[in-house]
């Protein structure tokens, strides 16, 4: 059902991310660097210097040629039409960085690293403009679509922070243990054991709901109302710790990508917005309700009875290895999830249309 795509790497592929026309970029363990038009050959490949592992790669959403990477405690910039030395280059984190995240008015980077902080450069001053910070490893930054100063990010602290640029400080912090309901904590007698640390993070187009991925095997969604957000949705998506999510361009679509190896595909639009009233009363009558369905039919696979407030996967895809990076691409006319994992290729798998 895949389609591999080799050639590009000797070692195993960390993070992915496509163009606006298009390309896509792939970073590799030990400073490698692939470009790729949709199959065959890469059209493009460098190795970073020092060789330091390329951990996140994010194209200018205005720029569609300039992209930026992150390898070791550098970000690099550089010129894909030319991918040789990099234009310039910016070293302001003291560990090893996680993820970056370009606002959609290409006017300022921010970069995650392993001390928690998130420093975030001004592109036009080439100056950090403001060092943001978790208490444990940041994990994922986003900039919110059409909202340049507003920001999100997740860590292996379990918090969730809503940061604009004009402040230092969040405007709104979640901790995701205590985001969970009391009776769900009783239940889950494991989750002491496999806290929810979080790892992942990806903003709907609307830029007012978000999804984060953690450890616990669960997906979470919030909103965002003014300065602060709410916790909207909540499900068990993997066995394992969920590496990746990803929402797609359609409204609500989400991507997720777990350490079992699967990639599944979620439609939540009919779930946004629906409990805002009253969670607790809107978490009871989805579980009755699960309940019901369960009763009438004993046939329902295992996946679709596990999901807490009725949340079925679209598409599940058993990729079969762990999930380092998740993406999107349209080749040939039709949508492809592009999946990195521990192996040296990346592989494409076919999307249903919407």
């Amino acid at each position: 059902m895949a389609v591999k795509w080799e050639g590009g790497h000797s070692c195993s592929v960390l993070c992915l991310n496509v163009s606006a026309e298009g390309l896509v970029a792939s970073g590799a363990e030990r400073g490698e660097l692939a470009l790729w038009d949709g199959g065959g050959p890469p059209v493009a490949q460098l190795r970073l210097p020092q060789a330091e592992d390329v951990t996140s790669v994010v194209f200018s959403a205005r720029r569609p040629s300039t992209l930026y990477t992150s390898h070791g405690e550098t970000v690099s910039v550089l010129d894909v039409r030319s991918l040789q030395e990099p234009l310039q280059r910016f070293h302001v984190n003291e560990e090893e960085i996680n993820c970056l995240s370009v606002n959609d008015t290409d006017g300022f980077l921010a970069a995650a690293d392993d001390s928690g902080a998130i420093k975030v450069v001004d592109l036009e001053s080439k100056k950090v403009s403001r060092s943001l910070r978790h208490s444990n490893i940041c994990s994922s930054v986003a900039f919110r679509p059409q909202r340049p100063q507003s920001l999100v990010s997740c860590g292996l602290d379990m918090q969730v922070m809503l940061w604009n640029l004009q402040k230092a400080r969040p405007l709104w912090t979640m901790n995701l243990q205590e985001c969970d309901t009391q009776e769900e904590s009783q239940q889950s007698a494991g989750q002491f054991f496999n806290p929810p640390l979080a790892h992942s993070l990806s903003v709907a187009s609307c830029g007012n709901v978000f999804s984060c991925g953690a450890q616990d095997g669960k997906v979470r969604i919030f909103r965002v109302t003014g300065v602060r957000f709410e916790h909207e949705l909540e499900f068990q998506a993997h066995s394992l710790g969920v590496s990746q999510v990803l929402f797609l361009p359609e409204a609500y679509w989400l991507l997720s990508g777990g350490n079992d190896g699967k990639v599944l595909l979620w439609d939540v639009s009919s779930n946004i917005g629906k409990q805002q009233k009253s969670p607790a009363k809107s978490l009871h009558r989805r579980k009755a309700q699960a309940a019901a369905s369960i009763r009438k039919d004993g046939k329902l696979n295992k996946v679709a009875s596990n999901e807490g407030p009725g949340v079925v996967p679209k598409l599940s895809i058993e990729h079969g290895e762990k999930v380092n990076w998740l993406s999107c691409a349209e080749i040939k006319g039709s949508r492809r999830v592009l999946v990195a994992d521990q192996t040296t290729s990346v592989s494409a798998y076919p999307l249903p249309e919407p």
